[in-house]
């Protein structure tokens, strides 16, 4: 049971103490909060949301925390500079949003939502500044985005230092034994331990999990980057975006996103490795996904859509396998067919866009200016026998 809820964990803190929790046999209560910065969720978000629903399964229960209050002083983390923070109409807003989108994971009749607001609407300025003083600016200074700032000379407004304690002071309203968070989210889960001692409680444990690499294998999944795949995309979306990620990364997907056994996951990289497709275990990863943020039905058709555009039997197993570099904004189409070594040149590859010679994915591109985003892994083909398998990275 350990194994499964430390799944794809970056660190336990400390793992000791969540074996002597869970020795007690009761359902402990398992916290993650989320600012609703944002009105849609991407599968990077999910990490988290997905080891709730482990812990869910095993019969914990869940506190499922809307950081309302937080989310209009804006989380200074990884920021090297004073974030806006959201207006109250905004948050609220987003936060309906969420739920909608996480009870497609979590059990909503198992799950209890809380909003921070709450508690610190009732919290008086004296309330406040107590709180204030439990902590140092010397230990602020340890968060590294603060210190970097700090030693640049670039600004920290006073009121970013009061999101941590925030964050650690949730865990002490909502007695949290567990407490689940990115890894950038370190030292603003270990204030909540620091903080629940101080109030004469058991400190939380600390489960951080990955950062999910986006579409590109390299950088966090974004919306602002491009290289996301939304809970909410239509499914022939979804399923075109997994199939086009690099088998290497599948297996990172596979980790943090599958609910499926570790020992079957295994098995089939050994599979891989001794010669089978990984595009069939990428479908499965693909229909596994869909069907949890759509249907089985959905899952079903995205599959059959997708190797009707590819046109199955039409497209060569071996070709050529071309990696390009390229800006946030990605490349031309012309500037790809061009380096893929599939035309002579640009202008040879605008004038074969506009006979309609050339596809992705069996798909026929028609707009001689399309621009391809960075993270994506597609087949392109010019005329009946050119194609080669093309990366787009950072």
């Amino acid at each position: 049971m350990l194994e499964s809820l430390i799944r794809g964990a970056d660190e336990v803190l400390v793992k000791a103490e969540l074996v002597k929790k869970l020795e007690e046999g009761r359902p402990l209560r398992i916290k993650a909060g989320f600012d609703p910065t944002a009105p849609d969720l991407h599968l990077g978000h999910t990490v988290l949301i997905n080891k709730l629903k482990q812990f869910q399964d095993a019969g914990h229960q869940i506190l499922f925390l809307i950081g309302d209050f937080t989310g209009m002083i804006g989380d200074p983390t990884g920021k090297n500079v004073t974030r806006k923070p959201l207006t109250r109409e905004d948050v609220l807003e987003n936060a309906k949003t969420y739920q909608e989108q996480v009870f497609k994971i979590l059990d909503p009749d198992k799950t209890e939502i809380l909003f921070n607001s709450s508690w610190m609407n009732a919290m008086s300025p004296a309330d406040l500044i107590q709180l204030a003083a439990k902590h140092t600016v010397a230990r602020m200074l340890e968060r590294d985005d603060f210190n970097k700032r700090f030693k640049g000379g670039q600004p920290i407004a006073i009121h970013e230092f009061l999101y941590p304690l925030i964050q650690g002071y949730d865990s002490v309203e909502m007695k949290a034994d567990v407490e689940l968070g990115g890894t950038d989210q370190k030292f603003n889960l270990l204030v909540g331990r620091q903080l629940q001692a101080i109030y004469g409680q058991k400190p939380q444990v600390v489960i951080t999990m990955p950062i999910l690499e986006g579409l590109d294998g390299v950088q966090k999944m974004s919306k602002s980057l491009n290289n996301y795949i939304g809970v909410s995309e239509p499914a022939d979306e979804m399923f075109g975006k997994i199939m086009s990620i690099s088998d290497e990364l599948m297996w990172r997907y596979f980790e943090l996103l599958s609910f499926r056994p570790m020992t079957e996951i295994s098995q089939w990289q050994v599979e891989c490795e001794q010669g089978a497709n990984p595009r069939n275990y990428k479908v499965l990863l693909a229909q596994e996904i869909i069907e949890r943020f759509h249907d089985a039905e959905a899952a079903k058709k995205a599959l059959e859509n997708f190797e009707a555009r590819f046109q199955r039997g039409a497209i060569p197993d071996e070709m050529d396998e071309v990696s390009l570099t390229a800006e946030s904004e990605g490349l031309a189409i012309a500037n790809i067919l061009k380096a893929a070594g599939l035309t002579k040149s640009t202008s040879d590859a605008m004038r074969m866009i506009k006979q309609g010679a050339v596809k992705i994915d069996g798909e026929k591109v028609s707009d001689p200016k399309l621009v391809i985003a960075v993270g994506t892994q597609q087949v392109y083909q010019v005329g009946k026998r050119k194609f080669a398998r093309v990366e787009i990275s950072a």
